[in-house]
């Protein structure tokens, strides 16, 4: 089916954006509202294409609207064209929903920023590009909104670039992406050479012609590209660094929705890993390993945001291990998505709302008992601490077990390794999220006497509550009747995919709770039962101190890719300094030198002219006659 519609969705917030950012000064007043209305249009136009796939068949609620003909070079023929079908519409409600809280959020927390305007023109360009990304019907389209996507996070990040830690930590998001994105440019050229086509349908109807090698070619730079978006193993190194932004921008996009475009390339891309086994198995152990160094980085932060973010990486993983696992673990990655982008989001809001009532201050060690002066900040943000440890019924409960099963039931010693990597990152998650509750609401005062904590205003508080109420019940409606699987089932899962059973949903839930039980406990243990220093102890293990370093990602990438670097620029520099531009001025100097020796001819006497011009007679005579001879 076509529709007219779709290229709506993207265009309202992408003219915000263009309007904040090219009135100017004049938009200061009004723009931040401005740019909320039109990500909440978005997000209602996203409610009306649901309702109206409801009102479909499931064979029949896939749209598509071609705009125009993009690129027409040879047999290269792409269109400009957008799709929504049952996977992009669940992208789209997310992040215009989540989105549109968030700018209302945005309003009061940036409420003192004189570029408050500059900021709302870029979440509308974020919100815009993230559309793109997830509605366009090719790779091509998805690249253009990819590419927009890491553009905005740039901006995003770096928008306190006055600060150069800040506008560092922007650029490292922006060149690591950029690796990852080389891998998606470089998969795309080979689906055309291989398949003939970029789209995703073309693509998937010509897979069977393709040999498993391509496939499996295609599918390693589809997960190079993933592990850059989504921050995984090996490229995870930016996420930490990228809290440098303001609170909303975490909660945007470092929780709810950029860094999950690598789990939609991969679940989109289905039909490609299915075929190619060795690229899917490549999938699930990058999340798998990906999930305990997240959760082994965030047990030693003690920046909130920085935790969490550690906690993203994690979550991301148990994601791309769903959907590493095929058509057994697709609709449960994106349900773990989606539940994710509420408790996430919530616990980020959080955070903010911390850090707005402590002067910004951001150690937890300086933090201590702020239930007492924050009630609705603590009921929020425990909402979402439960959703991510997946006690029942919030959701995080449904979608976690249902992958850590999977896990399992992948069959042979993959399923229990893989499976094993999951229940203990189960563990560790239980424990640096009880560390983080404890360190913040709990315990003894911590802070300095100037600083008086107090609650968020309304406009901060009250999207928290709204996302604390996907946190608490997502999961129960996506799992209700299995509505979700069976909604994405056209899209992700053949009807005949059925998972081995080696262990049961039961004994997984109560493996599960018994070691989130075991990694809280030990957290209250060390954190609530004794008292927290305000300063980081020193005396710790090495394996605490490596832990700090983020397990020495930044010394790794600094020492293998960096240094060497740096030092083949100081060559090239000595090589163009001393040959290239040495040669120019060489040039130069021979020119100077030889101008100057000529000079000297210059005498101002007539006899030293007649005696040039005599030679010059002389010589020319003497050429004619020997030519002549």
């Amino acid at each position: 089916m076509t529709s007219n519609a779709l290229v709506y969705l993207i265009a309202l917030p992408l003219f915000g954006a263009a309007v904040l950012m090219l009135a100017g000064r004049r938009a200061d007043r009004r723009g931040h509202i401005l740019a909320t209305v039109l990500s909440g249009g978005s997000f209602l136009l996203g409610l009306y294409e649901f309702s109206q796939m409801l009102s479909r068949s499931s064979e029949n609620r896939a749209v598509t609207q071609k705009l125009f003909s993009w690129i027409s070079v040879g047999s290269f023929k792409v269109d400009a064209g957008l799709m929504l079908d049952q996977l992009s519409i669940s992208f789209v409600l997310l992040i215009t929903g989540v989105g549109t809280l968030i700018h209302i959020y945005s309003i009061a927390y940036m409420s003192h920023d004189l570029d408050r305007r500059r900021f709302f023109a870029y979440l509308n360009l974020f919100v815009a590009a993230m559309l793109l990304l997830v509605l366009g019907d090719s790779y091509l389209n998805l690249y253009v909104g990819w590419e927009g996507v890491g553009l905005a996070s740039y901006l995003l990040i770096g928008f306190w670039n006055q600060k150069p830690t800040y506008a560092t930590a922007a650029k490292k998001a922006f060149v690591a992406n950029r690796v990852g994105d080389l891998g998606l440019s470089l998969a795309i050229m080979v689906a055309f050479a291989t398949l003939g086509t970029v789209s995703f349908s073309g693509v998937k109807e010509n897979a069977g012609q393709a040999s498993t090698a391509a496939l499996t070619a295609i599918g390693i730079l589809l997960l190079v590209a993933a592990t850059g978006k989504s921050a995984q193993l090996p490229l995870q190194a930016w996420l930490g660094d990228a809290m440098a932004g303001p609170t909303p921008v975490s909660a945007l996009i470092h929780a709810a929705t950029m860094v999950t475009a690598g789990v939609y390339l991969i679940t989109r891309s289905n039909f490609i890993f299915d075929a190619a086994p060795i690229a899917q198995l490549a999938v699930a152990i990058i999340g798998a390993i990906t999930l305990l160094f997240g959760a082994i980085i965030g047990a030693a932060k003690d920046d909130i945001k920085k935790a969490l973010a550690a906690s993203t990486t994690s979550q991301i993983g148990y994601m791309v291990l769903g959907a590493g696992l095929g058509p057994a673990g697709y609709a449960f990655a994106i349900m773990h998505l989606l539940a994710h982008g509420f408790f996430k989001a919530g616990l980020f809001l959080g955070a903010g709302s911390v850090m707005h009532g402590m002067n910004n201050e951001v150690n937890m060690r300086r933090y201590g008992g702020l239930r007492k002066f924050m009630p609705i900040t603590f009921a929020t943000f425990g909402a979402g601490y439960l959703s991510i440890l997946g006690v029942p019924p919030f959701a995080g409960f449904y979608s976690k077990d249902r992958i850590i099963e999977a896990a399992f039931n992948a069959g042979g010693v993959r399923g229990v390794l893989l499976g094993s990597a999951a229940l203990l990152g189960a563990a560790i998650t239980a424990f640096y999220m009880t560390r983080v509750v404890v360190m913040t609401f709990a315990g003894k005062a911590r802070w300095e006497e100037e600083v008086h904590p107090h609650e968020s205003p309304a406009l901060m508080w009250l999207p928290m509550v709204l996302i604390a109420f996907g946190s608490t019940f997502s999961g129960f409606l996506f799992t209700r009747g299995d509505a979700l699987r069976n909604w994405l089932a056209p899209v992700v899962e053949p009807v005949a995919a059925r998972e081995q059973e080696l262990l049961s949903p039961a004994l997984v839930s109560i493996l599960a709770l018994l070691l989130v039980v075991v990694g809280a406990g030990l957290a209250v243990m060390k954190y609530l039962r004794q008292d927290v220093p305000v300063v980081a102890p020193e005396d710790v293990s090495i394996f605490t101190r490596v832990a700090r370093r983020d397990l020495l990602q930044d010394d790794f990438n600094e020492a293998v890719f960096m240094r060497p670097g740096q030092h083949l620029t100081y060559a090239l520099v000595d090589i163009d300094e001393v040959i290239i531009d040495g040669a120019v001025r060489g040039v130069g100097r021979m020119a100077t030198g030889s101008a100057g020796a000529l000079r000297t001819t210059q005498t101002g006497f007539v006899r030293s002219y007649a005696m040039w011009i005599l030679l010059g007679a002389i010589g020319l005579i003497a050429a004619i006659w020997m030519v002549t001879l």
